[in-house]
């Protein structure tokens, strides 16, 4: 169970017991927010794109959607999802649960600076119903990523108010 892998990962630094497991589904954004009782920005969402040589997972805010103009400047590709089926093969985790750690093979995570702008936020543990509340330090060491990477948009047009 990919929950498990979880657990194993987080244990090298002692934040194995810290996972929450809710009654409810938390598979999306907005499920997930309404479990934890947060902002849905607030939710770490891992999705993970067909690589260059494999796939790659990035991480971002849930309120946070990919620009793939950005995306094609940062990794030279244009963002294409991994179907759920490809998302298991290369993560181990099923659509809903899947998150930086404890993957199944070694591919390479980034986490978006939409990330950046929370004390905390909550990514899934491999499963539909659960989560970790990490700051952006602790899911940098946890997730072994690989870099901050700026490839989406939306999460930061600040509404300008007149005077």
């Amino acid at each position: 169970m990919a929950i498990n892998r979880v657990r194993d990962h987080l244990k090298k630094w002692g934040r194995n017991d810290d996972i929450m497991e809710h009654d409810t589904s938390s598979a999306t954004v907005e499920l997930a927010a309404l479990a934890l009782g947060v902002e849905p920005a607030r939710i770490a969402k891992s999705l993970s794109y067909k690589g260059k040589e494999g796939a790659l997972l990035v991480v971002s805010a849930g309120d946070a959607k990919t620009d793939n103009a950005k995306f094609k400047a940062e990794f030279g590709i244009k963002a294409k999802m991994l179907t759920p089926e490809e998302t298991f093969e290369h993560t181990g985790h099923e659509v809903g649960g899947v998150c930086p750690f404890g993957l199944k093979t070694n591919i390479p995570v980034f986490l978006d600076i939409s990330l950046r702008r929370f004390e905390t936020v909550f990514p899934a543990c491999g499963s539909s119903n659960s989560a970790i509340e990490l700051t952006c330090p602790e899911l940098e060491k946890y997730s072994l990523c690989q870099r901050w990477v700026d490839v989406c948009k939306e999460w930061n047009n600040l509404s300008i108010m007149s005077p």
